[in-house]
């Protein structure tokens, strides 16, 4: 016998699906494939950075104004020049839209999660950098001292 939800509760199910919190983005061989291949350059004209996403230019300059993230510099001239970073975070846009089916505002807010947690991790390894630091200099000490030691005797 197949369980009925009473109405109220099927009214309420779109509100909790939509609370749920996906942590992480499933990893894609596309994307993967997408970083690898950048080439090494300083800039890109949005023509190159859009063959590189695999979308037309239009729709980067669209993401432009719904992603903060997304904020190539201009030239002189008025030509956008995109960053190896700027390429990258329209991969991950294009991905979050295309592969993981997100909508504008839920990309937008995953993307700024994920910002956030990788600002969290660098900021974990600056501790561990400075812990090591202090315990190398620590060691240094007494490694000094047991040579005056030495030396004493």
């Amino acid at each position: 016998m197949d369980a009925v939800l009473p109405t109220d509760e099927l009214e309420m199910l779109p509100m909790a699906l939509a609370e749920l919190s996906f942590v992480e983005v499933a990893p894609s061989a596309s994307l993967t494939e997408g970083l690898d291949g950048i080439p090494d350059r300083m800039a890109f004209k949005i023509g190159d950075a859009a063959d590189l996403v695999g979308v037309k230019p239009y729709v980067l300059r669209f993401w432009e104004t719904e992603f903060e993230a997304l904020r190539p510099k201009k030239s002189r001239k008025g030509q956008r020049a995109y960053t190896r970073r700027d390429v990258e975070t329209a991969m991950i846009i294009k991905k979050l839209l295309y592969e993981d089916r997100f909508s504008i505002e839920g990309a937008r807010s995953r993307l700024r999660e994920l910002r956030s947690k990788v600002k969290e991790e660098r900021g974990a390894v600056s501790q561990l950098v400075e812990m090591k630091s202090g315990a190398l200099e620590e060691l240094r000490t007494m490694k000094a001292d047991i040579a005056r030691f030495r030396a004493a005797l």
